[in-house]
């Protein structure tokens, strides 16, 4: 048996997901793509599962694209996501908006938090614009990668990008593909937290993944998830309220509602 190119584990209601080709720096291929999406879709099914942070086995977070894989697009004349034809679908069905490689992140169950614990260029770099939170490393690299290969923005890239940096910074790196660092991006509005190594990043990650896990109630925190990723996709602010004014209603009628405000009633803190 060859060794996975995703390993996970499952620790008080937080999942951790490392890429793991570590002899490659995590470089990404049709077979991490495929046992990413499986992984996240067994996880996504588990209701013992309420945040996932996804990371890197150190040196890397990833460097994108395997080399060998590359030149094998080349060779074939045109691009081959390697993926099975019938690949797990997490996150699928929510909204065709989001049926597509990682645009799915939108539409999954529950908060994804990225932990950039070293280097990220191309496909890497969309896995981590499509997760919810962000923590990083000050001295991790990242760059889209794209136009020194003689690429165009991949995987979304050119819409998620504006969507986090704003138009004017996501130009910059997109059409110029130069390498910046976490600490360079500090102010950009990109990072959650800003660690001073990639154990530090992970450290936050997990930290923040607790902190919705013991105060935070699961289904309020999902559904919220789903709004953000709903409105983003939507000009319509009325519908936005309508919307909320629903969901209000229906929240009130659950258990997790009445915990939350009996727990702020009793000056306590929550049991969801």
């Amino acid at each position: 048996m060859s060794t996975p190119t995703i390993r996970h584990e499952i620790s008080d209601h937080v999942a951790t997901v490392w890429l793991h080709r570590p002899h490659r720096h995590n470089a990404w291929t049709g077979r991490m793509h495929a046992e990413f999406r499986a992984t996240m879709a067994e996880l996504e099914a588990d209701d013992d599962v309420r945040v996932v942070v996804v990371t890197g086995t150190p040196p890397a977070f990833c460097v994108g694209g395997d080399s060998n894989a590359l030149a094998g697009h080349a060779d074939k004349g045109g691009y081959d996501t390697g993926l099975p034809a019938e690949p797990a679908r997490p996150g699928i069905g929510v909204r065709p908006e989001f049926d597509d490689d990682f645009a799915w992140m939108l539409g999954f169950r529950t908060p994804i938090i990225a932990a950039v614990n070293g280097a990220v260029a191309g496909v890497g770099l969309a896995l981590v614009l499509f997760c919810d939170l962000r923590f990083g490393a000050a001295n991790a690299k990242f760059t889209t990668a794209a136009p020194k290969l003689g690429l165009p923005a991949e995987y979304g890239l050119s819409w998620i990008l504006p969507r986090v940096v704003g138009v004017t910074r996501a130009n910059d790196l997109l059409l110029s593909g130069r390498i910046v660092t976490v600490a360079d991006t500090e102010s950009w509005g990109l990072w959650n937290g800003v660690a001073d190594d990639g154990e530090g990043a992970l450290a936050a990650a997990l930290d923040y993944a607790r902190l919705l896990v013991t105060t935070t109630g699961p289904t309020a925190v999902s559904v919220t998830k789903a709004q953000i990723a709903h409105d983003l996709h939507r000009h319509d602010s009325a519908a936005s309220v309508a919307d909320s004014k629903r969901l209000l209603d229906e929240a009130m009628r659950t258990a997790e509602y009445r915990e939350g405000v009996a727990a702020l009633r009793d000056k306590r803190p929550p049991r969801f």
